[in-house]
């Protein structure tokens, strides 16, 4: 069955692509969650200017998506944790603290964009990458200080 994506699909293809799919996972899947649509001769005819204002969305979109990336990238993020002997901290910094310290700063972001290379167990400086468009990754500084209990 062929079918006009309505968004990007993992391993399918892009916003506004003609594929060919199987039937099942057409009517059982991609329709009824609003991912694709049948493609009919006149959407198929249709699908030529609705590709250019996808075109002028992902621009926008990737364009507002520099300007965040540039954002995270000037931001210090401090994330202050209790430790205990030897400066250990107790658990582990995850991505949700670091999502709440960007968001204390008014940078909204999704924790599940954002990866560390290894887990952050003890104080430091580590770096962290964020997934913020498709193309587009900001790279955040991420400061493990010991909780100050005044």
């Amino acid at each position: 069955m062929k079918v006009i994506l309505r968004q990007d699909v993992d391993k399918l293809g892009a916003e506004g692509k003609v594929v060919d799919v199987k039937d099942g996972y057409a009517c059982n899947f991609l329709i009824p969650r609003g991912m694709a649509v049948e493609a009919t001769t006149q959407r198929v005819k249709n699908i030529n200017h609705e590709r250019k204002l996808i075109e002028d969305r992902k621009r926008r979109e990737t364009k507002e998506a520099t300007t965040l990336a540039k954002k995270i990238e000037q931001v210090s993020c401090n994330i202050p944790v209790q430790v205990g002997e030897e400066d250990k901290i107790f658990g582990t910094v995850t991505t949700a603290d670091i999502a709440a310290s960007l968001a204390e700063k008014g940078i909204t972001v999704d924790r599940k964009k954002i990866t560390l290379d290894e887990p952050i167990r003890a104080l430091g400086v580590y770096n962290a990458k964020i997934k913020i468009a498709h193309e587009v990754t900001a790279n955040l500084r991420v400061w493990v200080e010991k909780r100050r209990d005044d």
